[in-house]
């Protein structure tokens, strides 16, 4: 790897540093892939990471305060918004959360087998990606 794709990855390591860490405490492992400023969207930009939840992992309520966009690779995992019902998601599957929405359930669906999936937000430049609620 060289010096400019070490730094780019250092830096979006301690950008996305808050979503991994409050993630992480819970025994997921999130590991950032991109990000990028949105031109033509005011102070927007996007960010791409997977999340792998080993089985009986959930992370605890949480907004994102962006347009969130789930794709499940491996796996299922069990996702639920603030008014909606659980929804069991398996390879292939898709969510969608909106910047409004409360994270209520997030959890890997399996006892037994680990399931991977990949996040794509956009959000204000330089805002957290997960908030925890209080």
């Amino acid at each position: 790897m060289n010096h400019i794709n070490l730094i780019r990855r250092l830096f979006l390591l301690g950008v996305v540093g808050l979503a991994s860490v409050s993630v992480l405490a819970d025994g997921a492992k999130v590991i950032p892939l991109m990000q990028k400023t949105l031109h033509g969207l005011e102070n927007k930009e996007g960010v791409m990471l997977t999340v792998e939840y080993e089985p009986g992992i959930s992370s605890k309520s949480h907004r994102h305060d962006a347009y969130s966009f789930v794709y499940v690779l491996e796996g299922a995992i069990v996702m639920q918004v603030s008014g909606g019902n659980p929804i069991t998601l398996a390879e292939g599957d898709v969510f969608y959360e909106s910047p409004r929405d409360i994270h209520l359930v997030s959890r890997n669906a399996s006892d037994s087998e680990a399931a991977k999936f990949v996040v794509f937000t956009v959000k204000e430049k330089g805002a957290p990606v997960v908030m925890p609620l209080q």
